[in-house]
């Protein structure tokens, strides 16, 4: 009926069977970001927003959190022991515009990959940082939230060109 893999031949959702793929180690890099005021991006750096101090230290743990939750929030998704979620930041500049990005990498020993792990946890991160910015300012713009990479599993290593 359809190429979908979680739509069934009746056309309704369904998990996809993962009973006889191969075990073996997957990981996926995800990227999102943030647009912020120069106030904002000098009161993260200070660690002087007044709802908790360290917003990307808070940012960090709700990223490794929501990871941890993927398929309670995901219809779909299986839930996956991750072996490992690592959330960095840098800033860009450009004149009066500050972007924080967000780069995830999760890590699995599975049968199916973890996207959707590190595509969560890049835009729960993103997400907390507006939720502990929006006193300052709420003009703040989440950017575009994409998979970098992903590799294990029978599909192999994707790399995004560009």
């Amino acid at each position: 009926m359809t190429d979908f893999t979680h739509i069934n031949q009746q056309g309704r959702a369904k998990m996809v069977d993962i009973t006889d793929k191969e075990i073996t180690s997957r990981t996926a890099i995800a990227r999102s970001s943030i647009f912020v005021t120069k106030e904002i991006y000098t009161k993260i750096e200070d660690k002087t927003i007044g709802k908790g101090g360290d917003v990307l230290s808070v940012a960090q743990v709700a990223g490794i959190m929501a990871a941890k939750q993927t398929s309670t929030i995901i219809p779909m998704c299986h839930p996956l022991p991750l072996s490992g979620v690592n959330i960095q930041f840098s800033w860009q500049q450009e004149s009066e515009k500050y972007e924080l990005i967000i780069k995830v990498e999760a890590k699995t020993k599975g049968s199916t990959g973890v996207e959707m792990e590190a595509l969560t946890a890049a835009s729960a991160t993103a997400l907390t940082v507006y939720d502990m910015c929006k006193a300052v300012d709420k003009g703040m713009i989440i950017g575009q939230t994409y998979l970098i990479e992903k590799t294990g599993g029978k599909s192999g290593t994707y790399r995004r060109e560009n």
